[in-house]
């Protein structure tokens, strides 16, 4: 365990004195440390020498949108110290192995293959520390015929998993591309959560375990629904153009602004949700008629209320209806843009933007859940290749004498 004076904050934190070793690359397993980070984890990550980890330069991919800041190495290496290791080379994969058993969680999405080649496989680092915790992530398991096949989230998580399909409207249309990183961050939830269940069982048992999680298998589990929906026998259908939308109430409409308002109403919700909404967009005189009192009866003439509605929401801007709306308990949001979330008071305040003087536009993204009583690290800027190379490397030879 890390030693709580080498840590790049003193403050006091449920992962304080933790050493994390980040072997990983591009997005999920990197977005897994920075979780652990953000508790206090002292996280030391290992890149190449010379070109970094390739997160560094991401940002100049061509066809990405020109940009000074490294925004993805900006968002996945805060509060991380860097080591620069050549892992081909026989003696900095001693000095990996001297991390490791210093170190109580170590994390890496390498191929199998290569694990296997440079000697950090499960079984290669185990004997080393019984302490550790082995966290691996790969494409599509560990096992099986494709346990070696090259994944990203817009293949293994977006496209094998159906959700790719799923959210177009139907098939004359073309699949639907996902947006970067989208399956990756979600992944590293559930590997983060299987580290934080070994570390509970280390607290028990004192032994540490191998875990990991894939692309493959958190696709399939954030369109479970629908796959076992299917598993059921139950046909699969695409979602319906929204003028041929089922449920008026659970709907998007256009707005005087130009932007769209998505409304939720179960029907259970609509019983007395329905008569606020007709009130308040002006059409109260519908909630009598007999072709829109009940839930059945609005399905039964839908398009004929989506067209009431469209012209309704058309008269004010969606700041105004969200104003005239939520007070009434109308679940609903303006389908926001991700510049939005920039200036939006409420992740601001409820945590979920934070904010990080080193990145440009001072704020970055944070994880998605908290303590009540120990505040997250300060976002601190990302480490310079190699920056924490000789620091790291000389308190573990202090360490070992």
């Amino acid at each position: 365990m890390a030693d709580a004076a080498q840590e790049p904050s003193q403050q006091q934190n449920v992962f304080s004195g933790l050493r994390v070793i980040d072997a990983g690359s591009f997005v999920a397993v990197p977005a897994a440390a920075t979780i652990l980070a953000d508790f206090g984890a002292d996280v030391i990550k290992v890149e190449p020498p010379g070109s970094g980890d390739p997160m560094r330069t991401f940002h100049l991919t061509p066809g990405l949108p020109p940009s000074e800041e490294a925004y993805y190495w900006t968002l996945l290496a805060r509060n991380k110290r860097s080591v620069a290791l050549d892992l081909k080379a026989e003696d900095d994969r001693v000095l990996l192995r001297r991390l490791v058993a210093t170190a109580d969680v170590f994390i890496t999405n390498m191929p199998l293959k290569v694990r296997d080649r440079l000697g950090i496989a499960y079984g290669d680092l185990a004997h080393l520390n019984d302490r550790l915790i082995y966290a691996s992530f790969t494409g599509y398991g560990e096992t099986g015929p494709e346990k070696d096949v090259a994944a990203f989230d817009a293949t293994a998580w977006w496209a094998r998993s159906g959700l790719m399909d799923q959210v177009r409207g139907g098939d004359a249309s073309p699949p639907a591309r996902s947006t970067p990183g989208m399956g990756d961050h979600m992944a590293s939830l559930a590997l983060f959560g299987a580290i934080a269940a070994a570390l509970y069982r280390r607290a028990i048992t004192g032994k540490g375990a191998h875990v990991g999680s894939s692309l493959i298998a958190n696709g399939a589990w954030s369109n479970a629904v629908s796959i076992q929906q299917a598993a059921a026998g139950v046909p699969i259908a695409y979602p319906p153009p929204r003028d041929l939308a089922t449920n008026p109430l659970g709907n998007h409409y256009l707005c005087a602004d130009g932007r769209w308002l998505s409304i939720a109403m179960t029907p259970p919700q609509q019983a007395s949700g329905w008569p606020a909404l007709a009130q308040a967009v002006g059409l109260g005189h519908l909630v009598e008629d007999p072709r829109y009192r009940s839930s059945d009866a609005r399905t039964q003439n839908a398009s004929a209320l989506i067209d009431l509605l469209d012209e309704a929401f058309a008269a004010r801007t969606s700041i105004d209806w969200r104003a005239i709306l939520v007070p009434l308990g109308v679940s609903l949001s303006v389908v926001a843009k991700a510049g939005d979330a920039v200036g939006d008071e409420q992740m601001r305040v409820a945590g979920v933007v934070t904010a990080m003087p080193a990145a440009k536009g001072g704020l970055t993204i944070s994880s998605p859940f908290w303590f009540a009583d120990q505040p997250k690290r300060p976002a601190g800027p990302p480490p310079g290749l190699g920056e924490h190379t000789r620091e790291i490397l000389d308190n573990l030879s202090k360490n070992e004498r």
